[in-house]
């Protein structure tokens, strides 16, 4: 046999892709690279307090509810539809569960399923109209936001004879047993145990200077967890990536799109109720202005953690990271001489670049030119 003879060429299907190629695919590689040298900038020019435990957890605070709410929006996203009304959602569910508590005296084992099961109704009316009418999510959901709105601040007035705040929601629930669920901080004899040790930093009485982890947090990281293995270890994850990318070819193959979207809608409003019952109940109260302005900020998490705007490409722990970017920033500047409206250039320039890096990705992920 001659050994000139031709060799048959490599099955392109047996290509191995090297770890960098798919590093480079990963949706999340964008938040991470900006949680990164957001930490650095603040390492530079903050206080060196931001980086203590009382500093971390004031920024993971008010991250982990708009991450709860942008893990929602993310998963939504990656199933190619927008959600514009989830920060009405905040306050209309808000006010749903505050009547439910102090008007009408419900206790939480019965106010906290009614609330979530309000609200997911009110999602599964939203993704509904969307396929039904065919008319594009961002409309439907963006007249939703002035609708819920609205209702929040009508309903307020009625439920309190003109006022738009409800209070009166701590004493109402006080003694709940499941109020610690929702409320509070987690993990108090820890800290107790730790300050007692002198492993943190205590006041001149002893106690902890954090007496424990903010109960938000702690289901922030339980949902990120839970939506990173449903889209990645499940069926219903294939489903949603599938409806996303292409929804004809999806429905097609069996996957029921319809379905999965109007399921998704409705764990995005859940997501709004959950931030809805914490942030309630920490406050003491409810008001109209809830959640204002949320809805967009939670988007544009999702879109710094590497959803793409024409779905079926994302993640939740991109959305994860993307809103604790927020976190560290919007409460940061107060550790440094900046002005906070800074904040606002921040989130302009973020939206931008996250979209541009994410373009390029997609662009490398498909072969696009």
């Amino acid at each position: 046999m001659s050994d000139s003879m031709p060799q048959p060429a490599a099955d392109e299907r047996l290509k191995t892709e090297s770890f960098g190629a798919r590093l480079m695919k990963r949706p999340e590689l964008g938040a991470i690279a900006g949680v990164i040298l957001v930490t650095i900038f603040f390492l530079v020019t903050a206080d060196p307090a931001m980086f203590t435990l009382s500093g971390v957890i004031n920024f993971m605070t008010p991250a982990a509810q708009l991450g709860i709410l942008a893990i929602g929006a993310a998963m939504l996203m990656i199933g190619g539809e927008f959600d514009l009304s989830i920060g009405s959602m905040v306050a209309f569910a808000g006010l749903f569960f505050g009547a439910a508590t102090v008007t009408f005296g419900l206790p939480l084992i019965v106010a906290i399923p009614a609330t979530f099961l309000f609200a997911a109704l009110v999602g599964s009316l939203n993704g509904f109209i969307v396929i039904r009418s065919g008319l594009p999510s961002f409309i439907v959901t963006l007249a939703f936001l002035f609708i819920l709105r609205g209702l929040s601040l009508v309903g307020l007035k009625l439920a309190t004879g003109g006022s738009t705040q409800l209070r009166g929601v701590r004493d109402a629930v006080e003694g709940d047993p499941l109020a610690s669920f929702f409320s509070g901080d987690a993990f108090g004899g820890v800290f107790a145990w730790l300050a007692e040790r002198g492993l943190v930093e205590t006041f001149r009485n002893g106690a902890p200077k954090v007496p424990g982890i903010p109960v938000e947090i702690i289901w922030f990281v339980i949902i990120a967890a839970l939506a990173t293995w449903v889209l990645l270890r499940t069926p219903v994850g294939n489903w949603i990536f599938a409806a996303g990318g292409d929804a004809n070819a999806a429905t097609n193959s069996g996957v029921p799109v319809r379905k999965v979207k109007v399921g998704l809608f409705m764990v995005t409003a859940s997501c709004a109720a959950l931030v809805a019952i914490i942030t309630v109940m920490d406050a003491g109260s409810t008001d109209a202005r809830r959640g204002f302005m949320k809805e967009f900020e939670a988007i544009i998490a999702a879109v710094i953690g590497g959803c793409l705007l024409t779905g079926g490409y994302g993640s939740a722990i991109g959305a994860f990271f993307g809103a604790i970017i927020f976190g560290m920033v919007v409460i940061g500047l107060t550790y440094t001489d900046f002005d906070q409206d800074w904040f606002q250039v921040f989130l302009g320039g973020m939206l931008l670049l996250a979209v541009l890096f994410n373009n390029a990705i997609r662009k490398r992920v498909t072969g696009e030119r």
